[in-house]
């Protein structure tokens, strides 16, 4: 065997911003666009390690297909539903991701859809573009009533990293913050945040703002389904920037169409990259192509680190972001 072939390959299956650094390994880099599976499984042969995005399922299929030389997956991403840590496990081969890296970035994108649906910029920004503000005037007093925040209360469901920072950005408007969580989050009821903790129904009726960042599993998949919806204020506006099927996105376009709701946020679909149809025709919707995290800064820290979960694995070590799932 050459010195070529005896390197460890590390495969980053797309395009990354900043430089995957792993010396004495061959970096094998993806295209700027998303692979077919088929392409995906050619592209992992030989791996060592697999940098992995947030939409590549790495099943019993993937890790065949890289073969036994495999000894880690790295997500690019804090989630990883996407992957089969038992299966993983099951072979030995280590698992990590990017956790804090994503916290900011996602917490003003919540905050973003916060402020696009409560104020209706979408909306408003496509009647300017249309030429009806030139044309027709200044509105009136009446013209793109929006919803206000200051006083209103806040709903954090799944109460981590990006959720926290989320809420400590709802101190700003002056808003009362809730949480829902399976385990009591001390960090989250003192000062400043001072949050009182609920569980899901009572928090769902008593919210202004909904916004959901607990991780998807079977127990959470359509966690918000329509019942849940139901128990919304009118006035109500849900935001989700965690994992799509989290919320029934059928029942979410019929409370939206209906009106039972103000709007929604989304930056995650349940069936991504395709979109519930209904949606598309609805004005009180803000939608975003799952952007969370993307904020340069953040997103080469997020390189930075699977390069360091890829160099421990290479060298024998745990990874310094281990997945415990």
């Amino acid at each position: 065997m050459t010195q070529q072939q005896s390197r460890p390959v590390v495969v980053v299956t797309r395009e990354v911003p900043g430089r995957v650094e792993v010396p004495g390994a061959e970096v094998r880099l993806g295209p700027a666009g998303q692979l077919s599976r088929a392409a995906l499984l050619e592209m992992v042969r030989g791996a060592s390690v697999i940098i992995s995005m947030f939409h590549d399922r790495v099943d019993a299929e993937l890790l065949d297909a890289a073969g036994p030389g495999l000894r880690g997956v790295v997500n690019f991403a804090v989630g990883y539903d996407n992957i089969d840590v038992a299966e993983c496990r099951r072979r030995g081969i280590a698992v990590a991701n990017t956790p804090d890296a994503v916290t900011e970035g996602t917490a003003n994108m919540a905050w973003a859809l916060i402020l696009a649906v409560a104020r209706r910029v979408v909306e408003a920004d496509a009647y300017v573009r249309s030429g009806r503000f030139a044309a027709e005037g200044p509105l009136p007093i009446t013209g793109f009533l929006g919803m206000h925040l200051t006083g209103q209360k806040l709903l954090i469901v799944g109460a981590g990293r990006i959720g926290k920072a989320t809420a400590l950005r709802g101190l700003a408007f002056g808003m009362q913050v809730l949480y829902v969580s399976r385990t009591r989050k001390v960090d989250y009821e003192i000062a400043p945040l001072a949050a009182r903790r609920v569980d899901l129904d009572e928090g769902l009726a008593e919210a202004d703002v909904v916004s959901v960042h607990t991780p998807l599993s079977p127990a959470t998949r359509h966690l918000i389904d329509a019942r849940r919806l139901g128990l919304l204020k009118p006035t109500a506006i849900v935001v989700n920037t965690a994992r799509g099927p989290v919320i029934d996105e059928a029942a979410l376009v019929e409370a939206l169409r209906s009106r039972r709701i103000w709007g929604a946020g989304l930056d995650v679909f349940e069936d991504e990259p395709r979109i519930h149809p209904g949606l598309k025709d609805l004005d009180n919707v803000v939608m975003t192509p799952h952007i969370g995290s993307a904020e340069r800064y953040w997103r080469e820290v997020m390189t930075q680190m699977v390069s360091e979960n890829s160099r421990a694995i290479l060298a024998g070590v745990r990874p310094p972001n281990a997945v415990e799932g």
